[in-house]
């Protein structure tokens, strides 16, 4: 227990961090957005606005060769409109001044700020490799976390001192330690919960996920999040290309040859009375859907619902909540809505600093332990025993663990091969790692 939660300690170190710093940044992306968009909700407006399809225009002239993949419905009275377009596998948020029709700005999606942290986060801005480090790195530390509460709990009949909270005044090992077991206990429960909600947006769980759910289904499933940006990109590309097919009338009939932005006049004034919590996007029909969408981009994924319209009517031809989804994607909407910080505003945001907070803690002291106490020119990982002593439990536990988590399962088999069989062979390494006992 002690190499495995060492092992996992040491290399989980920089990936926690990470992690936590751009966690906490993230919680904050609504204040964030507001922030840097705050010129363009403060616009000075006299008079009539122009037509939501005169905006949409506007902003495809802004992108040259671009589709309408949304129209935002705008934030307030004094908003500039945002209009999503899209070129390929890239998506453009436009802000276009709903009077004068000035394009005020032109921002790919994925470089705008929040984006950025998103992707930082995620995927550390290396696409899938990053996202399955990233994995890794999470299935590593419920590794440490499950280990760490294991050693934390009370043998030797210590009470509340220094297993709910810190001895601070004896200072040196002591202190160091008791920071480390105590911040681990208090986050640790909230920490498995972080690691585990974000699990399906990561490339290889998340594919496997959907590859699982498909199983028996008689049409494709349809996930209610993306898997990493590859897959995003490839999804935005391939409706991006089937609105353009469907824009010059390349297979869903003469209807949509004449296509003509026009119908979101007749459709903006039904939506917005429809109460959607914001941001409320209106979507173009496509080649997989002939009807109009209207749906809650709301960060708190409980809140979202979507209509279907007829765009030469106006009319509401379905209404889906989210009560309606999949059993499997409102748990993931849950989770991930508490993972961002946004299920019950600045309490989950709090919640979610003080998560990451103790993680630093946890991280900052193992690693001062570590630095003390490793022996001159040595790792200074636990000793190995003389002999193997196997807990039915402990691998039981482990072998579900690798099932569940498969990057974890072939990279535990790789640990474990290499701490057992291959390290005996190199004494020089065997003993910088701590195979063996120090000479005396």
């Amino acid at each position: 227990m002690w190499r495995l939660h060492f092992y996992a300690g040491l290399f989980c170190i920089p990936f926690v961090l990470w992690l936590a710093i751009t966690g906490s940044l993230y919680l904050f992306q609504p204040q964030l957005d507001a922030w840097i968009d705050r010129r363009y909700d403060a616009l000075e407006m006299r008079g009539p606005v122009a037509a939501p399809s005169a905006q949409v225009e506007a902003a495809l002239a802004a992108v040259d060769g671009a589709v309408l993949n949304a129209y935002e419905l705008p934030a307030g009275p004094q908003s500039a409109s945002r209009v999503l377009v899209g070129r390929g596998k890239e998506l453009y948020r436009v802000y276009v001044h709903p009077q004068t029709l000035e394009v005020l700005k032109v921002v790919p999606e994925n470089e705008r700020l929040t984006r950025l942290l998103f992707y930082l986060h995620g995927e550390l801005l290396l696409g899938r490799p990053g996202s399955v480090l990233v994995e890794l790195a999470a299935s590593w530390t419920i590794v440490m976390i499950l280990t760490g509460l294991y050693l934390w709990w009370p043998r030797d009949g210590r009470r509340a001192a220094g297993a709910l909270y810190p001895r601070l005044s004896g200072g040196g090992r002591q202190m160091w330690r008791d920071l480390h077991a105590v911040a681990g206990f208090w986050v640790s429960l909230f920490t498995l919960f972080l690691l585990v909600s974000g699990l399906p947006w990561a490339s290889s769980w998340g594919s496997l996920l959907k590859t699982v759910r498909q199983i028996g289904a008689e049409t494709p499933v349809q996930q209610a999040w993306t898997t990493g940006s590859e897959s995003e990109a490839s999804e935005r590309l391939q409706a991006h290309d089937q609105h353009r097919s469907a824009h010059s009338g390349g297979g869903t009939g003469a209807r949509m040859s004449g296509f003509l932005y026009g119908e979101l006049d007749r459709l903006a004034p039904v939506v917005a009375p429809l109460g959607f919590a914001p941001p409320v996007l209106i979507s173009p029909p496509s080649e997989l859907s002939a009807s109009w969408t209207a749906r809650s981009d709301a960060r708190n994924r409980p809140l979202r619902e979507s209509v279907t319209l007829d765009g030469a009517t106006g009319a509401v031809t379905s209404h889906k909540k989210f009560a309606q989804w999949p059993l499997i994607d409102r748990l993931v909407g849950y989770g991930v809505s508490i993972h961002e910080g946004h299920l019950f505003g600045w309490l989950n945001q709090a919640l979610g600093l003080f998560t990451a907070s103790g993680l630093v803690t946890l991280i900052v002291s193992g690693f001062v332990m570590w630095w003390k106490r490793r022996p001159a020119g040595r790792l200074g990982a636990p000793l190995t025993a003389r002999r193997l002593v196997t807990f039915p439990l402990l691998c039981a536990g482990l072998v579900l663990l690798g099932i569940a988590l498969p990057p974890l399962g072939g990279s535990l088999a790789i640990v474990l091969a290499f701490d057992r069989w291959l390290l005996p062979r190199f004494p020089g390494l065997a003993h910088y790692l701590g195979m063996t006992p120090p000479m005396r």
